[in-house]
């Protein structure tokens, strides 16, 4: 069926149905006016509905997704021209200072597991580090992760896996304590992330969610005077716009919102993350040990659950 065409009646009602469920989306969604960061949350829990609608409606009319140009540097440059005013307001962010670096693969292989390292130089920013915030352009929800760096936690290093969904520029925006924004890019090329099936079966993925290991490198491996830690979590991490194999509907989109890891109750990393964060998130990180206090890691997924786990300052297996 062409664009210029009328719909069905069956076609009328699976629209109707798409855009039903949105309204209950922005219904949910006003209720959490009341938070801080209500516009974010609204956000992250929209996207998926409105991707689905527009996927809907593309099957419906006979429209390909594969027939739309992929996204160039200077398209993923105008969605960023749009979009960096509804994250970071009218503040001025300073690009390839040094401060923050970015490095991803140009082509991906997998475009739902795109490794990600964030580098940060305390050297180039004396006041410290507060935040880095992790941005893909062409993603339904642009804002894949805000990591919050704990003070004197000594990160300089943060390696992850994202799902990048068409042609665009990853950013990393680094935030100084003093309030300085501070951005680095790189362009990769990669489509289909976030609709791509899971890797589990979901009674497999709901069997094992929330099991988390932890892994340690001492300084004599890294090379370094950090400590550096591997934290994997168990979690389908759905972000909404897969589909289940048998019925074709859409999974709903249900993955780890919250993270923080700390050591003896001293901040070290924690994380406000989103549907562009991988299958079974991963997380690698360097970090100033104080003490031989436990690592200890809280998760908290869209559903409201709650995964916790701690270990010793230790050498551990995976």
């Amino acid at each position: 069926m062409k664009w210029g065409d009328l719909p069905t009646r069956r076609q009328r009602h699976i629209l109707n149905a798409s855009l039903g469920t949105t309204s209950v989306a922005l219904v949910e969604a006003s209720k959490m006016q009341n938070h801080a960061y209500a516009s974010r949350q609204f956000a992250l829990s929209l996207a998926p509905f409105l991707a689905a609608i527009i996927l809907t409606i593309g099957t419906l009319f006979g429209v390909s997704s594969a027939a739309n140009a992929q996204q160039t540097t200077a398209s993923s440059e105008k969605i960023w021209e749009d979009l960096k005013g509804d994250v970071f307001g009218d503040r001025a962010i300073l690009v390839d200072t040094g401060v923050v670096r970015i490095e991803a693969p140009k082509r991906a292989q997998d475009a739902a597991i795109v490794p990600v390292d964030i580098y940060v130089d305390p050297a180039k920013a004396p006041d410290g580090i507060k935040s880095v915030t992790l941005i893909i352009d062409a993603n339904p929800a642009p804002v894949a992760a805000t990591f919050q760096i704990g003070k004197d936690a000594g990160v300089t290093h943060l390696s992850t896996r994202v799902r990048v969904n068409d042609y665009s520029y990853l950013r990393a925006i680094a935030e100084t304590q003093g309030g300085q924004l501070h951005m680095a890019q790189t362009f990769v090329k990669a489509s289909g992330g976030c609709s791509a099936p899971a890797v589990k079966n979901q009674d497999e993925a709901m069997a094992t969610m929330g099991q988390m290991k932890l892994r340690q490198f001492p300084p004599q491996e890294t090379m370094s005077k950090a400590e550096e830690l591997q934290l994997m979590i168990r979690h389908p991490n759905n972000s909404g716009l897969q589909r289940d194999p048998l019925t074709q509907y859409f999974i709903p989109a249900h993955f780890v919102q919250k993270l923080s890891i700390s050591q003896a109750g001293r901040p070290i990393l924690s994380m406000e993350g989103g549907i562009s964060i991988s299958e079974d998130p991963n997380f690698r990180f360097d970090f100033t040990a104080h003490g031989n206090g436990e690592i200890q890691v809280e998760a908290i997924d869209t559903d409201g659950k709650v995964f916790r786990n701690q270990w010793p300052l230790e050498k551990t297996g995976l």
